[in-house]
């Protein structure tokens, strides 16, 4: 398989040579278009104009739209999809809302990246239909290749609105003539363009093995949007066509607001009230005249696109009028400003829909975007609060996203923690800057602090200062850093080794999804290889989805594991299989076995969904493990849990567990299954398949899970939360136990309650008191011993018990460290405080 650049590189070759094929060439000579090559790039592009160089601004001399735009509708943010959703339903597309920013559908991607992304892999595919089609949406995106442009070129985002244009269709009804005709008419009508004032390129793409021909459409130096048509597919023979081809438009919602409006930046049309807001709260002054000048030259400091960013300052400097001090004066505050109200809105959306700020995976982007608005703020001395300004821009969006304005409260609890982490590593900066100063400070350390304790360059550069220092910090700084990022990321993957390889045989039917109480079953044996047995049919649970396998026997020999390949199931039997292929097999499933496992698998759900009740709705499960002994469930949470959580959170899964409430398990197409509950249902990752199995507890949690579940909450007789803590910044784990294993650690927990009180002397429920006052005698005398202070008359009693107080303590902490899932609550604090003043002393 050829690389995706060098498919678009010898596509565009090949439909340059035959635009007629390729493109909709008739619909551009119906309107008077004309085929050109640019005499600068050698792009073909089309015009009904004279002009001989295309609409690129590199080529076309920068933007040409501020102040005079050609555009006849003046649109707001706002106005833009509610023009665009109204005149293409007209022209037979259905609108729809938004996905989340998160993908959670897709275990290739943390973020939407594009408004196709809602459509990969399984409508792209053909294996499950599209909501609507054709179909417009307006798509939230999220892309952070360009954190450092944003604020300084006026045009770019971390998060935009991608507008789509979608239709899937099989090549017989393909109709791209249609397709570019209708999105001409929403430049023609949509904007009141004529069409000297378009230009359509000729171009090319390919990702994910698929390639087609692409026209882009330009106005004044301005592209607003392409248009993609999905139409081959790459394989060993060469290009095929595709069975479904694709119509992927995507159209800058952003852009179009500020190209018919004119104005100097297009986030004074993207957030105006966010601009105004901190405009007044920052007294910052826009110099019209200067910015005019300057934004048809922004575009040159693209730090992606120039090997000499000092050079490219000079060059905009002399072509606006000014000197370089003066310009960067004037434009590094107001794109500061900028990058505020940019930054804020990402992370809105992103929180709001249920990301969080991290040191890993997706959350570290949202945390660098949050971290670099953080440091704006510091660095100009700003009094500005993010969580005021992501509120603004809720308040602004309601019309378009009114989702936004639910989880504001949640949004600006998230960001003030996050506030009070940077405050935290803003106090050890000193200390670190003293360390490196000894030595040069490369750009490879400042990525390396960034990347490792979350300190900004601009925060060393300023604290270096005060040592006499300067630290020059790289414009691509931040580009670097989630560049670092992805690679490590990339680096950890691991692929899934195949334990045993099965073909020539029909895969698994999968017995248990219906009743977990099933432990006998038959089948007929399809591949034996070794001890591995391949059944037409089984009621065995393989190990997945963090859900340990069943345990039984097969025509009475023992299985030993059951794992999943593919669509097969295989039981590994502790010695070779005694019955041969074709035979029919009895299976008997350990029920005791079984029925722990799905008590702890259905209590998973009943924690994630009382986690969320109590904690709010940027609870996902992160990642779980249902064995016999206990359960664990890793929630998305941003800091530790505190004991009032913890009790509320048990109390409220036991209430679920009272109420005797139905577990309605049940498969749906994927596809009406997003629809119905959206992609929350997606709590454990991606899940495959054209239909999925719904769990369902009703008006309190619906999962997509392929695990054994109960059939009523009361099946689960009991939840017991052992501990939580925190295994990784912004993952939460609680470790809890139901049914029998609840009963087997009351039963510990008394255990150890009694031989601590025999220890003590004391009666169980004066055992907290005595453990406490023990510990204070310990403490004293020791911190005294330490010190070396004069022991007074009063204290020859606690001397001559420290070493019997010591040592009490020490077998007391041996008892509880046997069964550390099992320690009381009534003495967990004390064993906190033991450990801290240990180190303490």
């Amino acid at each position: 398989m050829l690389p995706d650049k060098q498919v678009k590189r010898e596509f565009k070759k090949e439909a340059s040579k035959n635009p007629d094929k390729y493109y909709a060439t008739e619909v551009l000579r119906e309107e008077g278009f004309v085929r050109k090559q640019c005499r600068n790039c050698g792009t073909f592009f089309w015009t009904t104009t004279d002009r001989d160089v295309c609409g690129d601004p590199s080529c076309a001399g920068g933007f040409k739209f501020f102040d005079n735009p050609p555009a006849k509708q003046k649109l707001d943010y706002i106005g833009v999809w509610k023009r665009f959703s109204e005149i293409f339903k007209k022209r037979g597309y259905t609108p729809i809302e938004r996905y989340p920013v998160t993908a959670r559908w897709r275990s290739d991607t943390d973020f939407v990246q594009a408004s196709i992304y809602d459509f990969q892999p399984y409508v792209v595919s053909g294996e499950v239909k599209p909501p609507a089609n054709p179909l417009v949406v307006p798509q939230f995106c999220l892309r952070f290749n360009d954190i450092d442009n944003v604020g300084i070129t006026g045009a770019h985002y971390t998060g935009f609105v991608m507008i789509g244009q979608h239709a899937f269709m099989p090549p017989e009804k393909f109709d791209q003539a249609k397709y570019f005709r209708d999105i001409h008419n929403w430049l023609k009508e949509g904007l009141g363009l004529p069409n000297d004032e378009i230009t359509f390129h000729e171009d090319a793409w390919a990702g994910g093995g698929n390639f087609g021909p692409c026209m882009e459409f330009f106005s004044r130096g301005l592209e607003l949007g392409n248009q993609v048509y999905m139409l081959y597919e790459q394989t060993p023979s060469g290009p095929r066509q595709l069975d479904l081809k694709a119509l992927d438009m995507g159209m800058g919602h952003e852009r179009n607001a500020w190209f018919t409006q004119g104005t100097s930046t297009s986030y004074e049309t993207t957030f105006p009230t966010v601009v105004k807001m901190l405009l007044k709260k920052t007294g910052l002054k826009i110099d019209k005249d200067l910015l005019s000048r300057f934004l048809p030259y922004s575009s040159y400091l693209n730090v992606d696109e120039t090997e000499n960013i000092d050079k490219e300052w000079n060059r905009v400097a002399n072509a606006v009028g000014t000197d370089v001090k003066e310009l960067k004066d004037f434009v590094l505050p107001l794109s500061g400003l900028f990058s505020v109200g940019e930054h804020s809105r990402s992370l809105l959306v992103a929180l709001s829909d249920g990301a969080l700020p991290s040191n890993v995976g997706g959350g570290y982007n949202l945390r660098v975007i949050l971290r670099r608005a953080l440091t704006f703020l510091e660095k100009y001395g700003w009094d500005v609060s993010l969580p005021d300004v992501a509120e603004e821009h809720a308040r602004y969006l309601k019309p378009l996203f009114p989702e936004l304005t639910e989880s504001i409260t949640e949004v600006t609890e998230i960001l003030e923690v996050e506030r009070r982490k940077f405050e935290a590593t803003k106090k050890k900066i000193n200390r670190v800057v003293e360390q490196i100063i000894k030595k040069p400070i490369t750009e490879e350390k400042l990525v390396e602090l960034y990347d490792s304790q979350g300190i900004s360059p601009e925060l060393v550069a300023q604290e270096a200062g005060k040592h006499g220092i300067e630290i020059k910090i790289d414009e691509s700084f931040y580009k670097k850093v989630a560049e670092r990022h992805e690679k490590k990321e990339q680096q950890t993957q691991t692929k899934k080794e195949s334990r045993v390889r099965i073909t020539g045989v029909p895969e698994t039917k999968a017995l248990y999804y219906d009743d977990y109480k099933l432990t006998e079953f038959e089948g007929k044996v399809l591949k034996i290889i070794d001890r591995y047995v391949v059944l037409d049919r089984t009621a065995f649970y393989p190990t997945s989805g963090g859900q340990i396998a069943d345990r039984g026997t097969l025509n009475g020999q023992e299985v030993v594991d059951v794992f999943k390949e593919g669509g097969y199931i295989v039981h590994e039997l502790k010695e070779k299989p005694s019955f041969g292929e074709g035979e029919t097999v009895k299976g008997l499933i350990d029920w005791h076995r079984r029925k722990q496992l799905a008590q702890h698998h259905t209590a998973t759900h009943i924690i994630n969904g009382a986690a969320r009740r109590i904690l709010g709705n940027h609870i996902y499960q992160a990642g779980a493990a249902k064995t016999l002994t206990y359960s664990r469930l890793d929630i998305t949470h941003y800091e530790q849990l505190t004991k009032e959580q913890i009790k509320e959170i048990e109390e409220l899964a036991n209430e679920i567990i009272r109420k005797d409430l139905p577990v309605h398990k049940y498969f749906m197409p994927r596809e009406e299954a997003e629809k119905t509950f959206g992609m929350r249902i997606y709590q454990g990752g991606a899940v495959p398949g054209k239909e999925i199995r719904i769990v369902e507890i009703p008006d309190f949690d619906i999962e997509a899970c392929g695990g054994t579940h109960l059939d009523k909450t009361s099946e689960a007789e009991q939840i017991i939360i052992l501990k939580t803590s925190k295994i990784q910044d912004g993952i939460v784990r609680i470790e809890f136990v139901a049914g029998n294993a609840a009963v087997e650690a009351m039963e510990q927990e008394k255990k150890i309650l009694d031989e601590c009180a025999d220890l003590l002397k004391v009666p169980v429920e004066m055992l907290p008191g005595r453990v406490e006052e023990l510990f204070e005698k310990w403490k004293t005398v020791r911190k005294k011993r330490k010190k070396k202070q004069p022991l007074e008359e009063s204290d020859f009693e606690l001397s001559r018990s420290e070493e019997y107080s010591g040592d009490l303590l020490e077998r007391l902490s041996q008892i509880l460290a046997t069964q550390p899932e099992h320690v009381p609550k009534t003495i967990k604090r004390f064993l906190s405080d033991l450990d801290e003043a240990r180190r303490s002393l």
